[in-house]
């Protein structure tokens, strides 16, 4: 279940200007925001998740920060972006469950967070909750991603996984196995249908390196890549990566997809 979220900046309480690495803080903000209406929920997403064989998944993503064009930008020199537009779009992505949109749009709605660090942040109004519909799927259909997507691989003789992108012969294997656990976190039995997954990268792929709690000793790296594709995947499969994201760390804010619309 996804869903498209306005937000109206409040650049006369605190200011333009946010950190480039965001996503470890946008994601605090959503935990913060579900325990204002359910404090259980809110810690099962945080401490446990979902939970395949010896995995724990929290079946949910979200997009960066989506603005008109130069609505964001870079501030030179700095490790800051710069607000230019007064609104800006934010999509989540939760597994479907039957009282998950009544909850979404009642506790969404009107929160104001502060994105930020021990540096500069910005304030914003959440002002419209808005229920998007489910993909009309087809293997023609291209998608586009709104939060880079973050696969990796171990590697004989290195000490932590290695980052791969498309190019990879791994990653579709990935992004198949990826989908599969998740299947068996969200339904609780093993995916018994067919398996297979053929990915067609139709532009560049640009890399992201992202910084996860900057700046404190649990900092992290994370590799992501950025591209427009193509996708057959079993219809089951597709609808968890539509929902919940492709690839890994989508709680982080890795992974979400939108289908591409022609300009």
């Amino acid at each position: 279940m996804r869903f498209k979220l306005k937000l109206q900046l409040e650049p006369q309480v605190s200011g333009r200007e946010i950190p480039i690495n965001y996503q470890y803080e946008l994601s605090s903000v959503i935990y913060k925001i579900i325990a204002n209406g359910d404090e259980q929920y809110s810690r099962m997403l945080h401490e446990d998740g979902f939970t395949s064989t010896t995995k724990h998944f929290k079946l949910f993503t979200f997009s960066n920060l989506i603005a008109p064009y130069r609505g964001i930008e870079f501030k030179k020199g700095t490790d800051r972006l710069v607000i230019k537009s007064n609104t800006l779009e934010w999509y989540l992505g939760f597994v479907p469950e039957e009282s998950t949109q009544r909850f979404v749009q009642g506790v969404f709605v009107d929160q104001r967070f502060r994105l930020a660090d021990n540096v500069s942040g910005a304030w914003f109004k959440i002002c419209e909750v808005q229920l998007l519909p489910g993909v009309d799927w087809t293997p023609d259909v291209e998608f586009e991603t709104i939060s880079p997507i973050s696969v990796s691989k171990h590697v004989e003789g290195k000490k932590h996984a290695v980052y791969i992108g498309p190019d990879d012969e791994a990653y579709e294997k990935a992004l198949l196995t990826g989908l599969v656990d998740r299947y068996r976190a969200i339904n609780g039995r093993d995916y018994e249908g067919e398996k297979y997954c053929r990915l067609t990268v139709t532009n560049e792929p640009k890399s992201a390196l992202i910084t996860i709690k900057a700046g404190t000793q649990d900092e992290t790296r994370v590799r992501g890549f950025r591209y427009r594709f193509k996708i057959a995947l079993p219809q089951e499969l597709m609808e968890i990566a539509y929902e919940c994201g492709l690839g890994e760390r989508g709680s982080m804010g890795f992974g979400m997809i939108k289908e591409r619309k022609e300009k």
